[in-house]
């Protein structure tokens, strides 16, 4: 097995583009426990964490752009304000130790649909910033995911940068697992309200082959929502939207937890952020009447 250590993007470029099966490695915290278990034996890997880019944030127009490898333990400390929904789910992967590690990049790397970055992705339409020596381009998250496991992402690009919209109203992350601690998610979701546009943005993980959107769930709500008023939803719009959600899941049984089972919880996850969501939206509307 080959492995570079390029110190800058450029070089990592060159390097992706000279070795387009390497595999990019920058918190190891998935590629290295494929290679301990020998799942996956790669001719090349192609070492990131000594690229200054790709860990470092900051605004971009209304955006904040954030570098893919900053560890999730910086968006917990650092974006809780400017990525709330990104930054709750954060604070769910494993461990201190993990989350000291790993990042949305290589979330996004993966595509795992149990990957905790996804959801609030979707939900807030974030965007996937993707280079390599042809130059750069931007991918709307909620077209980044094609399949199982495959992305828009091309074999000689790196995945760079998340830009991230300003919030425009409450965001929410809610995850599932087996236990309190060091779990990978039976299912998870996200909701995101934009009050200015007023329009709903959702995202379902580990319900499907990819991280997935419940459409019109975003549209029966964001019609059904009193963005005037702040009035709170009424139990049977709630339970609704909880139904739409839902109904969008096309689960699997594993060892994990049956797809029934997961088809309910996110009916319940659903149904639970609305309503922290039209909570803290009332108390906004309130504060500035």
């Amino acid at each position: 097995m080959e492995f570079l250590s390029p110190s800058t993007l450029e070089e990592a470029l060159e390097a992706k583009s000279a070795h387009p099966d390497g595999v990019p490695i920058m918190g190891g915290t998935d590629v290295m426990v494929e290679l301990n278990f020998d799942k996956r034996r790669p001719s090349t890997l192609i070492d990131l964490a000594r690229v200054p880019e790709l860990g470092e944030w900051g605004t971009d127009g209304d955006h904040t752009r954030l570098g893919a490898g900053v560890p999730y333990s910086k968006i917990v400390e650092h974006l809780s304000r400017s990525a709330p929904a990104l930054a709750k789910a954060s604070r769910t992967v494993a461990s201190p130790q993990i989350r000291n590690r790993g990042s949305v990049g290589g979330n996004l790397g993966g595509a795992s649909p149990a990957g905790d970055a996804h959801p609030p992705l979707l939900a807030t339409d974030a965007v996937i910033e993707l280079a390599s020596v042809r130059g750069r381009r931007r991918v709307p998250a909620r077209e980044f995911y094609l399949s199982l496991r495959t992305t828009a992402r091309q074999d000689d690009e790196l995945i760079t940068a998340v830009l991230l919209p300003e919030p425009k109203g409450p965001q929410q992350f809610a995850k599932i697992g087996t236990r309190n601690a060091m779990v990978i998610s039976v299912a998870a979701f996200s909701l995101a309200l934009d009050a200015e546009k007023r329009t709903v943005g959702t995202g379902l993980g580990s319900v499907a082959p990819t991280p997935i959107r419940a459409e019109e769930a975003e549209e029966f709500l964001a019609a059904e929502f009193d963005w005037e008023g702040a009035t709170l939803p009424s139990e049977s719009l709630v339970r609704r939207f909880g139904e739409l959600v839902a109904s969008v899941t096309r689960p699997i049984d594993d060892q994990r937890g049956t797809a029934q089972y997961r088809t309910h919880s996110m009916a319940v996850m659903a149904r639970r952020a609305l309503t922290w969501s039209a909570t803290e939206y009332r108390k906004g509307v309130t504060r500035c009447a």
